[in-house]
């Protein structure tokens, strides 16, 4: 899986350390191999785009693979949260992302988007609910 984030400049080298450690813990209590690379995508005055991603061997059914995967997930985005760094930078939100959303935006945030989206979609035709709940 790929993930990314944005932070300013101060603030990248020490969330990439916590969020490898994020990933790498997660998979180490699983008593999982894995490979994780990370590298600067998106170079601006202030700041930059985190990009991390990982390898792991796939698990015995599908579905072991899939939670093994969710708790890395998990693990990753809270770090992400935590050190201050937008739960995406550019892929988007979604319903891999969209329990961090909140810890990001705030009430206000949440208040904002909610507005644009009854403003732009009344009627709640586009993807109902899969951004912010009950929108």
């Amino acid at each position: 899986d790929t993930l990314e984030t944005a932070l300013p400049w101060a603030r990248l080298e020490p969330a990439r350390q916590k969020i490898l450690h994020a990933i790498r813990s997660s998979f180490q209590s699983q008593e999982t191999a894995c490979l994780v690379f990370s590298h600067l995508s998106h170079l601006y005055e202030h700041g930059a785009s985190l990009y991390i991603t990982y390898l792991f061997p796939r698990q015995q059914t599908p579905e072991a693979t899939l939670e093994s995967w969710r708790l890395v997930k998990t693990a990753a985005s809270q770090a992400i949260v935590d050190t201050g760094g937008t739960i995406s930078h550019q892929h988007g939100v979604g319903l891999d992302h969209r329990e961090f959303l909140a810890p990001e935006k705030g009430p206000v945030g949440l208040a904002v988007l909610h507005a644009a989206i009854q403003a732009c979609d009344p009627q709640g035709l586009l993807n109902p609910g899969k951004l912010l709940p009950g929108s």
